[in-house]
């Protein structure tokens, strides 16, 4: 017989005629089922489920701050091929992972799911990759936030965008970045903190918040817009910066080469000295290569969309809501994140590639270079807000991650991190201890590109090691694994293609984001696997079960908290 979860589905599949408090009180039976009791506040429905992934996505702040990214190595045919590429393969990824959050409904997510289908060795690395790329993702966005609203308030100031910034020098300067950052982050933890019904009417806003920007963006370039190129300007080809003017840096002593930059710190590139035929291959520029660097653009853009995941606890149905807010999030975001890339390739101003892809700011160039200033300014303030909202639904993520693996004492400080607020309900030491982290890894970056990737590779290294576990063991037909009887969002005789083609993606954009020029993240992903093999030989091997099983006296306590509605819903927002 197939191995199958010791918990059942098949409670939440019908809900006609069951109440808002049956539904909830059956997802609190569920959750004890899999070993933990009910203690954050189980308020939101499907819609505030995948609201919290749709708005991490954000297609108005990863498509919108690596827009120069992508062009200046492979243009305007990034966005109009290489936008559906990612999206297709990024789609298989994020429907066997919809399936796996189906089966196992818990705010552990890909931790919990490598541990039942692979172990504590499996679950313990799970968790670290996807804590690491939760705080990265969440600095990314943040310093992405600041970087852009610095550019918005020059662009509706009037004045330059390398002002003179007393202290910072400009406006332009990345620690005048950091601390624009931690002014923005602020209030989204304190948000995070008071409450997940307030949050969750924040994300609920998100989504219409992206979808009504894109939709103004468009009609307002399409309408107004001064500035149309031709069909054919879609697929163009361009090298604007070539790979190896990419990577080159200032190494001191009249001395420019391939660079390797730390903060301040500018070395030598090892990877260059290790493998010196690399220079040629960078000068030469092939389009493949090009191609392949500027898909950053769009594969990072979905990046936290296991958001829906870790949430699992906090809403109702979640076997089926967070599968479908896994999987929508990603699906919705390729469709209006297609639509907001072509309408801004259509108008670059007079198809002048090169100034686009070189302002600090490009799709502002863009938009103050197509309409009049008014309608200008107000898409700069509707992109700044969807950045924050962005970041404030990826610390209720990152917080839940951390707090799932403190809860089962996986880390150090486990004892501070797992606490709960007792008035608010919420992971409210978690929270502010992984956004301080954000901060610190953002100055060590340095780089945004770095960030993203570092990001992207962690993260989708956290979300392919359950899903190649599932596959293995459907393959062998041993230990436990996905199938319609335990997961009612189910892939079917799809799941084993999908679960393949998703694999072999993530080894691929696994290697092309450590390539210059993002070397740092190579070498950071190298000493990362370094020390946490240390860590788990020397300590946590010894100290680290796996996930507990926790009593279930709070759960009551959690599950009165609830709102007594009489609703028969549970899908809504």
């Amino acid at each position: 017989m197939p191995g199958r979860p010791s918990s059942s589905g098949a409670g939440l599949i019908s809900v006609s005629g069951r109440t808002r408090q049956e539904i909830i009180e059956e997802d609190v039976r569920d959750l004890a089922r899999l070993g933990y009791a009910q203690q954050l506040f189980r308020e939101m429905g499907g819609f505030s489920n995948f609201a919290i992934s749709f708005s991490i996505i954000s297609v108005l702040t990863g498509a919108v701050l690596l827009f120069g990214y992508g062009l200046k190595f492979a243009g305007p045919i990034i966005n109009s091929v290489g936008w559906p590429v990612v999206s297709l393969f990024t789609l298989c990824v994020a429907a066997s992972m919809a399936e796996l959050a189906s089966a196992y409904p818990t705010a552990g997510g890909l931790y919990f799911w490598a541990f039942r289908l692979g172990g504590r060795t499996w679950a313990w690395v799970t968790a670290w990759l996807n804590m690491i790329g939760q705080v990265t993702i969440t600095a990314g966005i943040n310093v992405a936030a600041a970087t852009y609203i610095i550019g918005a308030a020059t662009r509706i100031a009037g004045v330059p965008a390398g002002v003179a910034v007393p202290v910072f020098g400009s406006a332009t300067s990345w620690y005048f970045q950091l601390v624009v950052m931690v002014l923005i982050m602020i209030p989204q933890v304190i948000i995070n903190i008071v409450g997940i019904r307030l949050t969750a009417r924040l994300n609920a806003l998100s989504v219409w918040w992206h979808v009504g920007g894109v939709v103004l963006i468009t009609a307002l370039l399409t309408f107004f817009g001064t500035h149309h190129n031709s069909a054919g300007f879609l697929l163009h080809r361009a090298t604007i910066v070539s790979p190896l003017e990419a990577v080159s840096a200032d190494l001191g002593g009249g001395r420019t080469g391939p660079g390797l930059v730390i903060a301040d710190l500018k070395l030598p590139s090892p990877l260059f000295a290790l493998l010196p035929a690399l220079a040629s291959a960078y000068a030469a520029a092939p389009f493949a290569l090009v191609f392949v660097l500027g898909l950053l653009q769009a594969q990072w853009t979905y990046t936290g969309y296991d958001a829906s995941a870790h949430v699992a606890e906090e809403t109702v149905m979640a076997r089926l809501n967070s599968a479908w807010g896994v999987f929508l999030s990603v699906a919705v975001s390729a469709v209006v994140g297609y639509v907001l890339l072509m309408i801004l390739t259509w108008s670059i101003p007079g198809g002048d590639i090169a100034a686009t892809a070189n302002d600090a700011y490009p799709v502002l160039q863009i938009v103050y270079g197509n309409l009049s200033r008014v309608f200008a300014n107000v898409i700069a303030i509707v992109i700044g807000g969807a950045m924050w909202l962005c970041g404030l639904a990826s610390i209720t993520s990152m917080g839940r991650m951390w707090w799932a693996f403190a809860r089962d004492d996986g880390m150090p400080g486990a004892g501070l991190l797992k606490r709960v607020s007792p008035r608010h309900g919420t992971p409210a030491a978690a929270i502010v201890a992984t956004s301080l982290l954000a901060v610190l890894m953002t100055a060590y970056a340095a780089a945004y590109s770095v960030v993203t990737s570092i990001s992207t590779i962690t993260l989708y290294l956290a979300y392919v090691i359950p899903i190649y576990l599932n596959w293995r063991n459907r393959h062998r037909r041993r230990g436990e694994y996905t199938e319609p009887a335990n997961a009612p969002w189910s892939l079917g005789r799809w799941g084993v293609a999908l679960n393949v083609v998703a694999i072999l993606w993530v080894v691929f954009i696994v290697v092309v984001f450590a390539l210059p020029p993002n070397e740092l993240v190579l070498w950071t992903m190298l000493s990362l696997a370094i020390a946490l093999a240390a860590y788990w030989r020397v300590s946590a091997r010894r100290r680290f079960a796996g996930p507990k099983s926790h009593p279930s006296g709070s759960s009551r306590a959690a599950s009165d908290r609830q709102p007594s509605r009489s609703s028969s819903g549970g899908s809504g927002g």
